[in-house]
């Protein structure tokens, strides 16, 4: 039991003893800093069981607490805050208790939940661009936070591998492509296929103008242009199965695969399970015949099925057209299902920006109305988009950053701004490649998870490299730090971190937020866990790390004369830099052991 929940239960115990009133939850927060105390009770809530003002009911708890609570050293009242002093015993007992072992426990409890989540959806047409590099970062760093907190969790990604999109780069590589192949073109797969799409796309318009021209109408003109034709009869002996066609698309969606695995392999993320649209698109129609049995679905007079949602304030959805093919609700219901069927899954995160929220808003609806249980576990994690300033890392296509792209500049300019620093002093080529490439990554990851996901954001570059500020380049330095402390700690006095310390040691104010900022890690991963916010372990290690720097400046840790208190600072510089290791680990993010 921690020392919130401590001071809470004991504080029900006193309203009931001083008042006879009972209730069910207390809450303690910080205390302001500008206040004396470490955790702080608003007692406005509890003077209809006083009857009392506010400053003597805060008085009569905290003289409670203080009596019954042994780490609860001193109390005082400003008007209704009750602000409580804990006792530095306790603060360096639970350091003790951490020390050398792991913030996370790898171990699953054995009544653990399972969670899917689904991240990355990308189409096979085209290469991952700067949106999925949020829905990566996004989806890796919810998974890795939930199994931190205890989940059985299983990451997913369904590749949107067939369809017209496909086809279209399929019919301009059947074109214009000469055989090419990412060996003969030295390139990546994807960007090949990528290549195609904007082929077609460029020669679709310019056969729309000419329609145009010829004064066809602009809906005939993109509707009956012959590539269009050409890509819908395409998609048509797909789906009968025709076999040179069933051969190139498998050609190509290869090509674009492997491309995928090394763009995923850079970033640091990985799935347990990936879905391809192939093999989905024909779910859903069993569920289609049990709502039509049970009455939640109609069918209308032309034979095509939907659902009347105006009741909860919003329209008719179609599920099935007049000529018995699905939709992708329909697709995205049979999914759902088999997911559930496959894992019996206590909860389902679908990582989808935004400009989804209507569709899953109404796919849940569907799937509570029909009366799966299981639908009250989905859940859509959805976020804002993400820009870059204008004019900055222009892409193969010219219209939007290509993931490879923006991971390579980043890398380039972590190498630059690393050389000007002169932090790689001492490094081997190898060592100061990787270490290159751990903080362009690093900073990119941290700049984008540190923002809410809901928010839409703009991502600087250059201001995510900063070796200063909220970034990861400054977060890594700290670590650095740290290591390069314990390393000469052990040359110089003898220090290993499996020593132990003395309890005794006087606590500076810094040693004592740095404490408490080292005990509100798991309440800080469970709040992560409940809103699926890694924003909330980026913005905890970003405070950890510049509390940290400024103990560092002002602290004496190595020429400390007094040995008992230099081990006991050299521990809690090590219990720092694990925390800071573990929570950049939830986010993806490597640390270096120098720089």
């Amino acid at each position: 039991m921690n020392i919130e929940q401590i001071l809470s239960e004991k504080t029900i115990e006193a309203l009931k003893t001083l008042y006879g009133g009972d209730v069910d939850k207390v809450v303690f927060e910080r205390t302001n800093p500008d206040f004396a105390g470490d955790f702080t009770l608003v007692v406005f809530n509890f003077l209809k069981l006083s009857k009392k003002k506010p400053e003597v009911t805060a008085d009569e708890i905290g003289n409670y607490l203080k009596t019954n609570v042994a780490e609860v050293a001193d109390f005082n009242v400003i008007k209704g805050f009750l602000n409580i002093v804990i006792s530095d015993s306790y603060w360096l007992n639970y350091l003790n208790s951490i020390t050398n072992k792991p913030f996370i426990n790898p171990e699953l409890p054995a009544n653990a939940a399972t969670v899917m989540v689904e991240y990355s959806s990308p189409n096979t047409n085209k290469p991952l661009h700067l949106g999925h590099v949020r829905n990566n970062l996004l989806g890796y760093s919810v998974a890795e936070i939930l199994k931190a907190a205890g989940n059985k969790v299983i990451k997913t990604n369904i590749v949107n591998d067939r369809g017209i999109h496909i086809c279209k780069s399929m019919i301009a590589w059947q074109k214009w492509g000469n055989g090419e192949t990412p060996e003969s073109s030295v390139m990546k797969g994807d960007h090949l296929v990528g290549k195609y799409y904007v082929l077609f796309d460029k020669n679709y318009k310019s056969q729309i103008v000419d329609a145009k021209l010829k004064g066809m109408n602009d809906e005939d003109a993109e509707k009956y242009a012959p590539l269009m034709r050409e890509a819908q009869e395409m998609l048509l002996k797909w789906e009968q199965g025709d076999k040179q066609v069933r051969e190139l698309w498998t050609m190509m969606n290869g090509w674009v695969y492997k491309g995928f695995a090394d763009t995923y392999k850079m970033m640091g993320v990985d799935f347990d399970k990936i879905y391809y649209e192939s093999n989905t698109y024909i779910l859903g129609k069993d569920i289609i015949e049990d709502g039509l049995a049970k009455g939640v679905l109609k069918r209308r007079e032309d034979n095509s099925v939907y659902i009347d949602l105006t009741a909860d304030g919003l329209d008719e959805k179609t599920l099935l057209r007049s000529d018995g093919t699905s939709l992708y609700m329909t697709q995205d219901l049979g999914t759902a299902a088999q997911r559930y069927k496959e894992s019996h899954f206590n909860k389902l995160i679908f990582t989808v920006g935004n400009e989804q929220d209507y569709h899953f808003k109404v796919l849940f609806l569907i799937l509570n109305k029909l009366g799966y249980d299981w639908a009250k576990g989905l859940f859509h994690l959805s976020y804002g988009m993400v820009e870059l300033p204008e004019g900055k890392m222009k892409s193969r296509e010219g219209t939007v950053v290509d993931a490879d792209d923006l991971m390579a500049e980043m890398i380039d300019t972590a190498t630059a701004t690393t050389k000007e620093l002169g932090k790689v002093d001492g490094l081997s080529d190898n060592e100061a490649n990787h270490l290159y490439k751990t903080i362009g990554l690093g900073a990119l990851k941290y700049f984008i998870l540190k923002v809410d996901p809901k928010k839409k954001m703009l991502f600087n570059p250059a201001e995510s490299i900063d070796f200063n500020g909220n970034t990861a380049p400054f977060i890594m330095f700290n670590y650095v730090r740290v290591r390069a402390l314990l390393r000469k700690a052990k040359d110089i006095a003898g220090f290993e971190p499996s020593t132990s310390f003395n309890n005794n040691v006087t606590l500076l104010p810094k040693e004592k937020e740095l404490i408490i900022k080292l005990h509100s890690f798991t309440p800080t991963l469970l709040q992560a866990t409940a809103e699926f916010s890694p924003a909330l372990i980026a913005n905890y290690v970003y405070d950890l790390a510049k509390e940290y720097s400024q103990y560092y400046h002002d602290t004496s840790i190595l020429k400390e004369e007094n040995k008992e208190l230099m081990y006991f600072r050299l521990h809690l510089s090590n219990t720092i830099g694990t925390a800071v290791k573990s929570s950049m680990l939830l986010l993806g993010i490597e640390v270096p052991e120098r720089m």
